[in-house]
């Protein structure tokens, strides 16, 4: 039996739910895109062009509902099946979008380049608990008007796990859907089988602007599927309480399910978000806080409510380095989303309120996720009953280490993590070094990065790529594309 975590009871959810569809209906949300607002008002909801609000119909969100898929697949870059978005099925990404870098030999936090991407990729490439890439950092190298092309080019040139990614501009997202086609090959092949998804994120409180309502408007166009990410900030942006802030986040991301399947019918999406309460005493926006956690996972459940596949940013640390705080919050954010069933888990490797990637927390991290799963597996009896027999094989025998039954079961019932989590004896930890878990971590990102092995996309794809990328790149003066190591 797969354990489960619920914090809000069915008639709890709905209530949330309603309240939320109230203020759609009677309060509305500011919508700065004339496109987007013609197209409601066409559809039977409440524009004023001159305050950007519209406010939707219970129809409009009946219908959207409707018409959302309740799972979808994601596949990798040689259109291998990797994700199935049903149930409480989970899988794990790294946290996306980090200015910051936590660098493995000074342990100062500096802004990342273009090589140090590259070995984030193939980093993520090696570590088998998490399911896809996402484009975790910004390269301080490149152009800004590139930054978010440039961060999924490089991702999908190196790696071979799909990508979780998004724009800050309307522009980028035409470079960003070619490079997605030069992979698959065309477009009815991207649509068949999706390589990414695009975080599209409505502004609290209960607003959307132009680049973000945009980019969800061309991704239902294209068929690229959308992760919605409210982030209301309970204290500050939402209400303070718990159930207020869920109130406005399912309105928040109903408002998204509806553009969304007004473009396009049955536009894959998932009922996501980036929750956070307020530190009133440091006016920060802590990741790490039980209270995050918590919305994380009630959040998903109002999805899964709803019959939609879920998301959320959690397990993931507002530490500075790799410490106790980093492991105590993303460990906890970890099995609560697990055992939640939050379908896509947004967060690992992040330190800092969400500005910076760590590779050595990413490898900690991926210990974390094979923990979570090993949990999710649960205790079922494997030749255990009857007891007797092997309880009188111990008995004469004075252990098991030999014994059938520990040879056949031992692999699939204890976890054995990799050299990152330190199990042995002092003796032996003072005679190879008496590492810290950080040096430990930075030899198992050293072992990974070397054992890379390039992605097995064709090599004409990747030259189109390239092509696609510096053409990009020349648009905004840049001559030539930072050197790689290959």
């Amino acid at each position: 039996m797969r354990p489960i975590t619920s914090l809000l009871p069915n008639e709890m959810t709905d209530t949330i739910v309603a309240e939320a569809r109230e203020v759609l209906c009677k309060l509305g949300v500011e919508i700065h895109n004339k496109a987007v607002l013609s197209m409601l008002a066409d559809h039977g909801g409440h524009v004023d062009e001159s305050t950007y609000n519209a406010r939707f119909t219970e129809d409009l969100i009946d219908k959207a509902l409707h018409t959302v898929p309740r799972s979808f697949k994601l596949y990798d870059v040689l259109g291998n099946e990797t994700h199935d978005f049903q149930g409480d099925s989970v899988y794990f990404t790294p946290g996306s979008t980090a200015l910051n870098i936590l660098d493995s030999r000074s342990g100062e936090i500096r802004r990342p380049t273009t090589a140090d991407y590259i070995s984030y990729v193939k980093l993520t490439s090696g570590l088998q608990h998490l399911a896809s890439q996402s484009t975790a950092l910004i390269p301080a190298d490149v152009h800004e008007s590139i930054s978010d092309s440039y961060r999924l080019y490089l991702s999908l040139l190196y790696g071979e796990k799909p990508v979780v990614t998004g724009a800050f501009t309307i522009e980028s997202f035409e470079i960003m859907k070619d490079l997605q086609v030069t992979v698959r090959g065309s477009d009815s092949a991207l649509r068949t089988k999706p390589l990414t998804i695009f975080s599209c994120c409505p502004t609290a409180p209960l607003k959307w602007s132009d680049v973000t309502s945009q980019n969800l408007v061309d991704c239902a166009r294209w068929s690229i599927p959308v992760e919605l990410i409210s982030m209301p900030l309970s204290g500050f942006m939402a209400p303070v309480t718990l159930v207020g802030s869920l109130v406005q986040q399912t309105a928040e991301n109903l408002s998204g399910l509806v553009i969304s399947q007004l473009v396009n019918p049955g536009h894959a999406l998932l009922y996501g978000g980036s929750p956070a309460v307020f530190d009133v005493r440091f006016e920060t926006t802590p990741m790490g806080a039980i209270e995050t956690m918590m919305l994380d996972c009630a959040n998903s459940e109002i999805g899964k409510r709803l019959g939609m596949p879920t998301q959320g940013y959690i397990a993931l640390s507002d530490a500075k380095q790799l410490d106790a705080q980093a492991g105590l919050e993303t460990g906890i954010g970890a099995v609560l989303a697990a055992l939640s069933g939050i379908n896509s888990i947004s967060g690992p490797g992040m330190l800092d309120f969400e500005s910076c990637q760590s590779l050595e927390k990413l490898v900690v991290d991926n210990e974390i996720c094979g923990m979570s799963y090993r949990l999710l597996r649960s205790i079922e009896p494997r030749e255990d009953f009857p007891s007797l027999p092997l309880f009188e094989e111990l008995r004469r025998k004075k252990h098991l280490l030999i014994a059938s039954h520990t040879r056949r079961h031992l692999r699939e019932e204890i976890t054995f993590p990799g050299v990152a989590i330190d199990r042995v004896n002092r003796t032996r930890w003072l005679a190879e070094g008496g590492l810290t878990l950080r040096e430990r971590a930075a030899k198992e990102v050293s072992r990974i990065v070397a054992a890379f092995k390039p992605s097995r996309l064709p090599e004409e794809r990747k030259q189109e790529l390239t092509r696609l990328m510096r053409r990009e790149a020349g648009r905004y003066g840049m001559e030539c594309l930072p050197t790689t190591d290959e």
